[in-house]
């Protein structure tokens, strides 16, 4: 959690521009994130920062482009500082990864003043607008945490998250809470025009059963995507469970003509299989980019340093959830290095 004033300062950044830019990450989280900022301040653009794990030099043209007077970054782990200091305009950085050292920009993050205060950006974003309950709500538990605003959540909308769950992971595999989750995952699949086209339908959905009862147009045009792109999950996710073996780490390769389902799959199997360690990945374009999770059991940060030694790649994330990208042909070299840590 931020300090009151933080949360003051926070919505003051966003009261006093006229047009923002929005820098958000392709998670439910980040999803969530932009669009409780963006409904709140009516104002704006988006954009998913979908091919880097990072907002570095590369999207400084969107910047140029759209010549907004404020910039926002939210829920994204790495923000090169060259970015910063080429795009020539007030930065406010929205994050709960890092934290990072970075200069010039405005970094609101819990994790500044306490390793251990962790919380998703939704969260944080909620605490400054306080209003649009449901999509805080989906993007905190889609980053497996279940705060205080969920459990607001939870009296608010008993039909879609029952009362007798009280754990993240199965509010998200076990309710219709769950459902909405899987749709913010699935509409952010495909190529980002595509992803942005459903992006702007919903930042005009008021009520979660729009989506879930297809009770108005733009509720349909969404649940129709989501049975779209959930029938090419399901069958992935068939051939995710037979990868399951008596070892420690499960490994599962998938085709790159497959839309990413890196950190859905993986996200389901360690829910499915807790004591193991997954890793999730596709190859395209000579890299090999995925997920790794584990249980409570263990923390990955430093697992996935080690096994990074030696090789062109790079890595990083949350104690039990990190995203890797390394060069195919390294990636032999870096699966072993993992067993050995593993071991």
């Amino acid at each position: 959690m931020l300090t009151d004033k933080q949360y003051k300062d926070l919505k003051k950044e966003l009261d006093e521009c006229q047009r923002p830019l929005f820098f958000f990450d392709d998670d439910p989280d980040g999803l969530s994130s932009f669009l409780l900022f963006y409904r709140y301040k009516r104002e704006g653009k988006g954009i998913i920062v979908k091919t880097h794990p990072k907002l570095d030099e590369t999207l400084l043209p969107k910047v140029e482009e759209y010549n907004p007077d404020k910039i926002f970054i939210l829920d994204v782990a790495v923000v090169d500082q060259e970015f910063v200091d080429k795009c020539k305009r007030p930065v406010i950085w929205v994050d709960h990864h890092g934290p990072a050292e970075i200069n010039n920009v405005k970094y609101f993050n819990p994790r500044l003043a306490d390793k251990e205060k962790h919380c998703p950006t939704a969260e944080l974003c909620y605490g400054a607008v306080q209003q649009d309950l449901w999509i805080a709500a989906l993007g905190i538990t889609a980053d497996w945490f279940y705060t205080d605003t969920v459990k607001a959540f939870q009296k608010a909308y008993p039909k879609l998250l029952d009362k007798k769950i009280n754990v993240a992971p199965d509010a998200i595999y076990n309710s219709r809470l769950g459902t909405l989750i899987r749709v913010f995952s699935f509409i952010l699949k495909g190529t980002t025009n595509d992803a942005m086209k459903y992006i702007k339908v919903l930042t005009r959905i008021d009520d979660p059963e729009e989506i879930l009862g297809q009770t108005t147009a733009q509720g349909k045009f969404i649940w129709k995507r989501f049975v779209t792109i959930n029938e090419l999950y399901q069958r992935l996710w068939k051939d995710a469970r037979e990868a399951v073996k008596d070892e420690t780490l499960v490994e599962f390769i998938y085709d790159a003509n497959v839309m990413s389902f890196s950190a859905d799959v993986s996200n389901e199997l360690i829910y499915r299989y807790p004591k193991k360690v997954v890793l999730v990945a596709r190859k395209k374009g000579g890299q090999v980019k995925g997920s790794l999770r584990c249980g409570k059991h263990m923390k990955l940060p430093p697992i996935l340093d080690k096994s990074l030694i030696g090789v062109e790649g790079y890595g990083g994330g949350h104690e039990q959830a990190c995203g890797f990208c390394v060069k195919e042909e390294d990636f032999n070299r870096f699966t072993s290095n993992l067993r050995r840590e593993l071991d």
